[in-house]
């Protein structure tokens, strides 16, 4: 026996006692599916006579970082017996040419390596001309119109990675029309290209890179692939499995991949394993955009002591922020549903001095996310009304309209933007349809808004439109619709004609919610039986019980009563016709010089000898946000206790728990026999013209 020959026996002795006697292992390149096993009848002899020949016909596979060794034809199968050989390695293979130390007998033959290297070299060439480039998803997308170009290409010439594939058809569906891609997803699961996609994108789940396996997640979500696949819950495990392979830029991915996906058993475990590496990482995150990206996905049953460390990690970045990071920081507080003041004060300052130029999506945005917060910034409101006042001819009407939406909702009046909508709104009330309409007058009722001798035109006009459009006008829209003109002490009988209807009435009545459907009706009749309306007062409606208001007269409040006037000289919890409630009254007589006492008014033979007051303990919210302006609720109470007869105090809760009790005695005295005619807020009470 020869020295080459020796030498390759000994090679082979030492690769069979890796392997059981008698058996190969067979692998998966990827490593994801089970091993194969295969009984063979062993014959070393006909293996060592059929060596030159295996040896031309060996031929090698590339995958990424796998090195496969695969010897194939009919020569090489003696006897049953056939060997598949897998060599793995660390890192990907870039070299095509076999190679061998210069001190193995192998290698020591020259004639033996000249034909090593002369076969070697005929497969480059092969292999360079049969080998697909690998195609990035940017340029599949620009070149490809449809999702099943995509898959397409897939067929022809499949790369790794699958991410690719699926990043591409993504960047293309995102181009699409609802309608089309709708249809360009049923094209796509039907296609055959795409089971063959997603099975190599689970087979490739444990070996692409972390980064590859997340945008592949991502963008199978994005197309709509259903989450309880097994394609979804494969790549989800696999995700778990890997998270501690998560770097700054995982981290990124990985929340939008979290934000994107409804909760499921895997979804919540990456969930809390996600959590669990925020912590952990937190303080080394660099970018402002990855910690707020974080921030949005962590969630708002995250622990609190989780959401402190990630408001101080931004409040250290502070200085970092750009005037996008400090727009984008109010939608991210509200996702994680945290009230950072001291954030949402600093981004505040940057936002209003940089209103000009801020888009409109972003200033809803904004709004939006303090009000789920409620977080109540006047310089932030004012500023962007200020904005939008003074660029107003650049905005759609539907555009402010929105903006007013919000305002309301923090009872914010911007007086000089409403001024000019109302005009504007009056001139183009074609353009605007029921709906609009209907907001139109919630928020200026809600808000008791009038302007000088606009506000009847503008009632007018928005009474007409709404006349027009009477059959299309649902009941509930209607009701609302003329809650808001009584409350604005405006009555168009057209409309209350209509809602009175058997029809309307009973639809009210049994469907939507009835509770406050009922208590609209007594409003509507109650304004139309004491405002001076043009409608017959004996309004025959039957109506349910409205539910009693049960108060809790302010104790403060009471107690300076006592000590000012004595008991016996005013009365609580005072309920009146037409369900309206005062917290207390005292009686007068004509002159507000004295205070009589209930048992002296009992004997006192003509009304026109004394005076009802009503005292009313209201709190902030009551008044639009910071002003003595009432809202349109307190303004109609105000209205209809004037006329049931009685003069109107407002007590200012706040206030009064700020007084001592000899300076709140002095208030409400002044109060009481103060003998001026009107007080602030009757005057905004007042309607001109």
């Amino acid at each position: 026996m020869n020295n080459r020959t020796g030498s390759f026996l000994w090679n082979l002795r030492q690769f069979s006692s890796l392997v059981p006697s008698g058996r190969t292992v067979r692998l998966c390149p990827l490593g994801f599916c089970r091993r194969q096993i295969v009984y063979l009848n062993w014959n070393q002899r006909s293996l060592l006579n059929n060596f030159g020949n295996r040896m031309q016909s060996s031929i090698r596979c590339l995958f990424q970082n796998a090195l496969i060794l695969k010897s194939g034809g009919d020569d090489f199968q003696t006897k049953g017996m056939s060997t598949e050989t897998v060599f793995t390695v660390d890192r990907p293979l870039c070299s095509r040419r076999l190679s061998f130390d210069s001190n193995h007998p192998l290698a020591a033959d020259n004639g033996l390596k000249k034909n090593f290297q002369h076969e070697a070299s005929k497969e480059d060439v092969l292999t360079k001309g049969t080998k697909p480039a690998r195609i990035s998803c940017s340029t599949l997308s620009q070149e490809c119109n449809s999702l099943s170009d995509v898959l397409d290409i897939f067929s022809k010439a499949p790369t790794f990675p699958s991410r690719n594939y699926f990043s591409a058809m993504w960047l293309v569906a995102k181009r699409m029309s609802s309608d089309q891609k709708r249809f360009e997803k049923q094209l796509m699961f039907n296609h055959p290209a795409f089971s063959q996609l997603c099975e190599q994108a689970m087979r490739e789940a444990k070996i692409m890179r972390y980064d590859d396996l997340l945008f592949s997640l991502h963008a199978i979500v994005k197309l709509g692939i259903p989450q309880n696949t097994l394609l979804v819950q494969t790549l989800l495990r696999v995700v778990q499995e890997r998270i501690n392979e998560c770097d700054e830029k995982c981290l990124s991915v990985l929340s939008t991949v979290l934000e994107a996906m409804e909760p499921c058993k895997n979804v919540d475990v990456l969930r809390a394993g996600f959590r669990m590496l925020v912590d952990q990482q937190v303080w080394k995150i660099e970018r402002v955009f990855t910690l707020q990206t974080i921030m949005k996905c962590i969630g708002k049953d995250a622990p609190v002591g989780l959401k402190r460390k990630l408001e101080m990690k931004a409040l250290k970045e502070l200085d970092q922020f750009s005037v996008l990071n400090s727009q984008h920081m109010f939608k991210v507080l509200a996702a994680m549903n945290h009230r950072s003041i001291i954030l949402l004060n600093e981004c505040s300052k940057t936002v209003t001095s940089n209103i000009h130029g801020c888009p409109f999506k972003i200033l809803i945005s904004i709004l939006q996310s303090c009000r789920d917060l409620r977080y109540f910034n006047i310089d932030l409101l004012k500023g962007i009304a200020d904005y939008v006042t003074t660029t107003f001819d650049i905005w759609k009407l539907k555009q402010v309209l929105f903006l007013l939406i919000l305002f309301e909702s923090f009872g914010f009046r911007p007086v000089g933007l409403m001024d000019l909508f109302m005009k504007k709104a009056a001139d183009e009330s074609g353009s605007l349809n029921v709906k609009s309409l209907v907001c139109i007058l919630y928020v200026y009722s809600s808000l008791n808004h009038v302007y000088k001798c606009q506000t009847h035109r503008f009632l007018e006009i928005m009474a007409s439109a709404l006349t027009g459009s009477l059959h299309h006008i649902s009941s509930e829209n209607l009701l609302n619709v003329v809650c808001s003109f009584c409350l604005l002490n405006h009555f168009p009988l057209a409309l209350i004609n209509q809602l009175f209807q058997k029809d309307t009435i009973s639809d009210l009545l049994t469907s939507g919610d009835v509770e406050k459907h009922v208590l609209k009706l007594s409003m509507v009749t109650s304004c139309l039986k004491l405002d001076d309306a043009p409608y017959p007062k004996n309004i025959d409606l039957v109506l349910p019980e409205p539910p009693s208001t049960v108060l809790c007269p302010n104790t403060k409040v009471a107690k300076v009563l006592s000590s000012l006037l004595g008991e016996g000289c005013f009365s609580r919890s005072v309920q009146l016709p037409h369900n309206y409630y005062i917290d207390f009254e005292i009686r007068m007589d004509t002159n507000r010089s004295q205070v009589l006492p209930f048992s002296e008014v009992d004997v006192v033979t003509s009304d026109t000898d004394i005076q009802r007051v009503a005292i009313l303990c209201i709190p902030k919210s009551a008044y639009c946000l910071d002003s003595t302006h009432p809202k349109g609720n307190l303004a109609l109470k105000m209205r209809h206790l004037k006329a049931m007869g009685f003069r109107v105090i407002l007590v200012h809760n706040w206030e009064m728990e700020k007084l001592d009790m000899k300076d709140a005695v002095m208030l409400l005295k002044t109060k009481i026999y103060s003998t001026e005619a009107l007080s602030p807020a009757d005057k905004n009470l007042q309607s001109t013209c």
